[in-house]
């Protein structure tokens, strides 16, 4: 295999690479307030269209069916609600041995208390052959149960919390989440003939969309004067989150297909 097609099968890889790069290069213009608007585009526009696609594509009985695997979404939020945060607490015990910053160590354990992102996780289950339906209907359920789980695991782990706006989340998850996906499902009743036979890109245009959601969540990052992170420090959160991206992800899809396949 030559390199243009190794580069072409993994141009998603890739295209992560060339996003933070950017981001890195030019972070004032995808960070929250700059030109591209992120706080509109990024939270509400791309979100949606993904919902959006999940919508057009994917038939009513899929969507219904997957409403119905209960031991599969009890498994999948309680690994992702329970086991995964226990998990993370008992290897950063392991870790604050180590010279990392504490506070890292915090955000990671933070970050292992929230449900999985609705919207690449959607994605990534898409693209590896997983049940699209039950991802998207445990991703959201998910965000939801977030609401009021993960307050509770932050006062668990860490011994503090803070107050959650639950009215605002629950809305903008309705109107990013809900909303475009029922929208999608009529729309598709009236070009069901045409989506068929035109096949469009949805899987590409989904991937396009979560390059812009990286690329912006790196420019606010990049942009903060205030990140003063040592080589140590930096490394081991890059395998961290690594490892945590891909258990957190990959585990839906996985369980879904063996689910179906039985």
């Amino acid at each position: 295999m030559g390199l243009l097609e190794r580069v072409r099968k993994q141009w998603f890889l890739v295209a992560i690479v060339l996003a933070i790069t950017f981001a890195k290069l030019k972070p004032s213009v995808g960070m929250h307030g700059g030109p591209l608007r992120p706080e509109i585009t990024i939270t509400y526009v791309a979100v949606s269209t993904i919902f959006l696609n999940s919508g057009l594509s994917l038939k009513t009985e899929e969507l219904t069916s997957a409403l119905m695997h209960v031991k599969l979404h009890m498994f999948v939020q309680i690994f992702t609600l329970g086991f995964f945060p226990t998990a993370i607490w008992f290897f950063l015990k392991l870790l604050a041995l180590t010279s990392i910053n504490p506070w890292l160590l915090k955000g990671l354990q933070t970050v292992g208390c929230m449900p999985p992102p609705v919207s690449s996780a959607v994605i990534l289950t898409k693209a590896v052959g997983g049940n699209e339906a039950a991802a998207i209907f445990n991703s959201a359920f998910g965000s939801f149960l977030g609401i009021v789980i993960t307050p509770l695991l932050l006062l668990l782990f860490l011994g503090s919390s803070s107050s959650v706006p639950f009215t605002s989340i629950f809305s903008q998850l309705f109107m990013t989440v809900v909303v475009p996906l029922i929208v999608g499902q009529i729309l598709r009743r009236y070009i069901k003939d045409w989506l068929e036979r035109k096949k469009p890109p949805f899987g590409v245009i989904s991937s396009c969309v979560l390059l812009m959601i990286i690329y912006s969540t790196f420019c606010d990052t990049f942009s903060n004067p205030k990140i003063d992170i040592d080589t140590f420090s930096l490394i081991t959160i890059i395998l961290i989150k690594k490892n945590q991206v891909l258990q957190l992800q990959t585990q839906l899809p996985l369980c879904s297909v063996q689910h179906i396949n039985r």
